[in-house]
């Protein structure tokens, strides 16, 4: 059975483009890079950036990663001072945590999450 999240894909339009954000933008470490892919350390899962080849283009708003941080206003504002450009600047979510909102250059969603695990468990269980 399914134990847990191994990696997952985004489709891209430029490769060097995509490991310039997520290494140089996001911070996160290149395991290994192909000619059509490279995959990214994410906390013991991957994310993958692969261009289009026999892959669709990515369509707006889809999918949404959410990546965890321990200090979300901390990791917000070293990845704004990158030049990333967020869409919802860290707010609440009513399911427990604080969320910021930011795109890939391709417009693959994603956001950042810091969760308050005790008022998350709480919310959930009602």
């Amino acid at each position: 059975m399914i134990t847990h999240i191994w990696a997952v894909t985004l489709t891209v339009s430029s490769l060097e483009q995509a490991i310039d954000f997520y290494e140089n933008k996001l911070g996160l470490t290149k395991k290994y890079q192909f000619s059509d892919y490279a995959g990214f350390e994410c906390g013991g899962s991957e994310i993958g950036v692969k261009t289009w080849g026999e892959l669709q283009p990515p369509r707006e708003g889809e999918p949404c990663i959410d990546l965890a941080v321990a200090d979300i206003d901390e990791a917000y504002q070293t990845i704004l001072s990158r030049g990333v450009e967020f869409i919802k600047a860290p707010e609440d979510a009513a399911w427990g945590s604080r969320i910021a909102t930011f795109k890939d250059p391709d417009g693959n969603t994603l956001q950042l999450t810091q969760i308050d695990w005790e008022r998350y468990l709480r919310v959930i269980a009602q």
